[in-house]
């Protein structure tokens, strides 16, 4: 029963969700209002990536010597020269597993 209220749950935040997507039509919305949405994405992803890299679990700064951090700043300087989201998750696991495990 309880897997069953679980899917109902899932069910009803996903249409939700999706109805904002799938029945607005996008030539109906304002210039201004798409040049504004086109942040969007640019100012949520640091607000989900900064917490992770630079908060413990009880929501304190790690230290510097955390592999989490060097491993983020690998993965930025990779991203950055290399435009190419795979080698950047990519980079970013291996140094995190290097810096975590290795040494």
């Amino acid at each position: 029963m309880i897997w069953f209220w679980i899917s109902v749950a899932g069910l009803v935040t996903f249409l939700t969700r999706y109805s904002m997507i799938a029945f607005i039509d996008p030539e109906t919305l304002n210039t201004n209002l798409k040049k504004v949405l086109n942040y969007v994405p640019s100012a949520v992803f640091p607000a989900l990536i900064f917490p992770a890299v630079f908060l413990d679990k009880k929501g304190f700064f790690v230290n510097i010597d955390n592999p989490q951090i060097w491993a983020f700043c690998i993965a930025v300087i990779v991203g950055y020269f290399f435009k190419n989201i795979i080698l950047t998750i990519v980079s970013g696991l291996i140094s995190f597993w290097i810096l975590t495990f290795c040494l």
